[in-house]
């Protein structure tokens, strides 16, 4: 597969109308959910972590090769990937939000993670919010956004830095069990003519995340990477996605809670 990390957004419209892409096992987890919202995030997830995968390892896209390649669960929750029942050398991070989904796929370290991945919508996000999950310092900072952005910024901020968070929680394959204050994130606005600006995350035991965020539309898109990886580049877009940019976040879940 490709040496560098790659990433893939998808939308619920870019989803086959059957299941013939997943595995049995797949399938069989599929049929435990019913609520509708838990399945179209699992089939959502799923969906953009194989034809990410795919694309990385010059795999075909067709139901049956995509069966092939599961998207399966450690307990912690974390996805890893197996070809063929066999355990893959890659590490992968999958994130959805409001009816999209991103993939971010790569090499596989010797470490709990190597890369982490988080998608977000720029939402109301209240004082309350802040004051609970973010740190002294992260809250003075959406603070200031306010001061100087207007209601905007208050919300990109509060947001980007949930988002942040999760990524680096992610990496560490501990997700929101966590409590997020025990990482804090320092965002650089600098923005690159690619759209990516660096960030970094840092733990209470001194572990420094190096990653990167971007905006696209009304969507935050947050990477994170290994402790101790240095400043690698921002991921690779692959082709054949959804561009964020344009993605109109939705809930087709709402009015049909439970599988009928």
């Amino acid at each position: 597969m490709e040496h560098s990390p790659r990433w893939l957004a998808q939308h619920e419209a870019t989803m086959p109308a059957g299941l013939a892409w997943l595995s049995e096992r797949e399938q069989a987890r599929l049929d435990q959910f019913r609520f509708t919202k838990r399945r179209t995030e699992f089939l959502l997830r799923r969906w953009v972590g194989k034809y990410a995968l795919a694309g990385s390892i010059g795999w075909p896209t067709d139901d049956a090769a995509l069966a092939r390649l599961e998207m399966l669960n450690h307990l912690t929750g974390a996805p890893y990937v197996e070809i063929d029942g066999v355990r893959g050398d890659m590490d992968v991070s999958l994130s959805d939000r409001a009816g999209t989904a991103v993939a971010l796929v790569g090499p596989a370290g010797t470490g709990p993670g190597t890369l982490g991945i988080d998608l977000e919508v720029v939402e109301p996000r209240s004082d309350g919010f802040v004051r609970d999950f973010l740190t002294e310092a992260e809250a003075a900072w959406v603070h200031a956004r306010r001061a100087s952005h207007g209601e905007d910024g208050w919300q990109e901020a509060a947001n980007l830095l949930w988002s942040a968070k999760e990524a680096a929680l992610k990496v560490l394959r501990v997700g929101l069990r966590a409590d997020t204050r025990t990482v804090e994130v320092s965002i650089d606005d600098r923005r690159r003519d690619d759209g990516w600006a660096p960030m970094t995350v840092t733990s209470v035991r001194g572990e420094v995340f190096p990653g990167w965020w971007r905006r696209d539309g009304v969507f935050l898109l947050t990477i994170a990477y290994a402790s101790g990886t240095g400043a690698p580049e921002p991921p690779a877009l692959m082709g054949g996605g959804t561009d964020l940019a344009a993605a109109t976040p939705m809930h087709s879940w709402m009015g049909r809670h439970t599988v009928q």
